[in-house]
């Protein structure tokens, strides 16, 4: 019995499992468009690996006072266990005349999940990801989900052309019952004038 073994193994080792996540992770929040495609299991998997890296965000969004640079700054070294770190040997592979290495993407994303995300979600209390169900892989039939980050800006746009497309339709309705209020005046001054 699996009593207290929660959570799948995708047959992967658990320094496999744990990189593959924090791989994830970082794809996720780096995406441009708040959006990845994966596999089912990874995806479900994923949820609440995120989910705990962007509740610390929020947590630090919500900070005040005299300790809330304190506590920032230990709100991102806990966040940063959910992604690779950055470059090692950064400070002693710089010579005289070279370019620093560029930072690692791990360093990318706790950068925009404390400054960009945090504030996203901050009056937001859980459910920071969704998962979309695509169908089955053509190669192996894997079932393939997208797991993306909601209130992003695509779905922004959608509500706001739903709202414009709303607004417009009920000016048009009033636009038509003016009309037929209109017509309905004008027929009985002409049976009141007769």
């Amino acid at each position: 019995m699996r009593h207290l073994k929660a959570h799948r193994k995708l047959g992967r080792t658990t320094e496999h499992r744990i990189s593959m996540l924090r791989n994830l992770a970082t794809s996720l929040i780096n995406s441009r468009d708040d959006r990845i495609v994966t596999t089912l299991p990874k995806a479900k998997e994923l949820r609440p690996f995120v989910e705990k890296a962007i509740t610390l965000s929020r947590r630090a969004a919500s900070l005040e006072g005299n300790t809330a640079e304190v506590g920032g700054l230990h709100l991102r070294r806990q966040a940063a266990a959910f992604f690779h770190a950055g470059n090692y040997r950064r400070a002693t592979a710089i010579r005289r005349g070279q370019t620093p290495p560029p930072r690692t993407a791990g360093v990318a994303a706790i950068r925009r999940l404390f400054d960009e995300l945090g504030q996203r979600f901050k009056d937001r209390p859980g459910g920071y990801t969704r998962i979309i169900k695509m169908g089955r892989r053509t190669g192996d039939g894997a079932e393939l989900a997208i797991i993306e980050l909601v209130d992003n800006a695509r779905e922004k746009e959608a509500q706001a052309s739903a709202r414009k497309r709303v607004k417009g339709s009920t000016k048009k309705k009033a636009g038509e019952t003016k009309a037929t209020e209109t017509a309905a005046d004008k027929k009985e001054e002409a049976g009141s004038e007769e």
